[in-house]
């Protein structure tokens, strides 16, 4: 599994360490990604978000009913694209 996350979106940056002597060799700056578990009231179960540091400050200010709703409307808008990419008829 990469570190993605599933509300802000942030996945790992790429770019260049570089040492003393100038030379330079690949590196990876991951972001800070945790697996938190929710309580959905709603559907009375708890659910398992893979979120970074951010993602668990946008949950706490909007709360984790509006957080799951805009993941799930992201998630049927990527499957609608794919399809018609595919040529599938809607």
């Amino acid at each position: 599994m990469s570190a993605h996350c599933q509300v802000t979106g942030r996945k790992p940056g790429f770019g260049k360490a570089v040492s003393h002597s100038h030379r330079r060799t690949n590196r990876r700056w991951n972001p800070n990604i945790q697996r938190k578990t929710y309580y959905l009231p709603s559907e009375g179960r708890r659910i398992t978000l893979t979120v970074s540091a951010k993602g668990i400050k946008t949950i706490d200010r909007d709360g984790i009913e509006a957080v799951v709703a805009r993941i799930r409307l992201s998630e049927a808008k990527r499957a609608n694209r794919q399809s018609r990419a595919r040529g599938d008829k809607i």
